[in-house]
């Protein structure tokens, strides 16, 4: 597990390059670009597509920890479940946008966004939405409402954006994914879902013809994880696993 391991129970880095154009869909140019990615990690074996123009790369997963890469119709996927390390991510990451260049003719124009997402899961069973008010609070606004007399709490995904730079091109976005249902609500009859919460920097339009998609998506991910570092840890996930330790 990478240093961030420890602060849920299932953490990854996703990459997304989001395309203005349709991207190559024929059989030689699909299999040509996985052939690429094989070469550089072989381990990733388990080909497959989903829908007709959804095809995915990865590694097998029943360690827990794995590759994986996919290609849709103007979408460039690439992420790592669980890495041993955090430069792991970033090789692999790196790897894919030096080849679709190359391999899917995407150029510096055809950049409709560039975005890395750190990923935490937290495994809980109970109502996620009273953990998550419990562990990071209510908008001082919408606070009262969490108190009406018998009332349930039924959702509570916060979300928050923000520019990190003056043009507002890069900006980053914080949020929640609750996997708690009415009817658990009601019955009180939990299942162990997973918490979600993600951050993510994105990079929006096209690059300029000095940058490349490799390298700007080292500087995304350093802003994501100095985010990480300086925000998150301390203000979210430690919150959260304290308060799932204490029920």
């Amino acid at each position: 597990m990478s240093e961030y391991g420890a602060f849920s129970d299932d953490f990854y880095v996703n990459m997304n390059l989001a395309t203005e154009m349709e991207l190559p869909q024929s059989r030689e140019s699909v299999l040509h670009y996985f052939e690429q990615i094989r070469r550089r990690f072989p381990k990733m074996q388990n080909f497959y597509s989903r829908e007709k123009s959804e095809f995915f790369l990865e590694e097998e997963k029943g360690a827990g920890a794995y590759r994986w890469v996919s290609l849709e119709g103007k979408r460039v996927n690439s992420g790592v479940v669980n890495p041993d390390s955090y430069d792991t991510t970033i090789e692999q990451h790196r790897s894919v946008l030096e080849l679709v260049p190359y391999e899917l003719s995407i150029s510096p124009l055809d950049c409709e966004s560039l975005s890395v997402m750190f990923g935490f899961d937290f495994a809980f069973r109970g109502n996620h939405n009273d953990l998550l008010t419990e562990a990071i609070g209510v908008t001082p606004g919408l606070e009262r409402f969490s108190q009406i007399p018998n009332g349930k709490l039924l959702s509570a995904e916060p979300a928050i954006q923000f520019a990190l730079d003056e043009d507002c091109r890069t900006q980053c976005r914080v949020s929640f994914e609750t996997r708690t249902t009415a009817y658990q609500v009601r019955t009180g009859d939990f299942g162990e879902e997973q918490l979600s919460v993600y951050l993510t920097v994105r990079r929006y339009d096209s690059l300029n013809p000095d940058e490349n998609y490799a390298e700007e998506f080292v500087r995304l991910a350093s802003l994501g994880r100095d985010l990480v570092d300086e925000y998150l840890v301390k203000n979210v996930l430690r919150p959260l696993q304290q308060a799932i330790s204490l029920r």
